[in-house]
């Protein structure tokens, strides 16, 4: 395990983060960047045969309500303060060529 990472890398990432890192703090991400990846490879190694996959620690279902149309057909009274209006639409000005 024991990944070691090399100042180009850590130059590379921060670049991609547009970080500008002093050599300290270069110091302190290659410590950190090992650390995570020996963590993962660590998880790697676990031996999860019989756990199901899952998206949340806790049961989660749907708790959405039906989608139940309670209002209506209103496009009368929605288009009786419109200026103008055609086949049961608003008439707008056109402003694209």
């Amino acid at each position: 395990m024991a990944h070691r990472i090399d100042d180009e890398t850590i130059e590379y990432v921060a670049l991609l983060a547009k970080l500008s890192l002093s050599p300290e703090e270069k110091e302190r991400a290659k410590a950190d960047m090992e650390e995570m990846l020996d963590y993962i490879d660590m998880l790697g190694g676990l031996d999860t045969d019989g756990v199901e996959p899952m998206t949340h620690v806790f049961p989660v279902q749907n708790i959405f309500r039906e989608d139940i149309v309670e209002n209506g057909d209103q496009r009368e009274a929605m288009l009786s303060g419109a200026p103008e209006e055609e086949d049961g639409q608003y008439v707008v000005p056109k402003t694209v060529d």
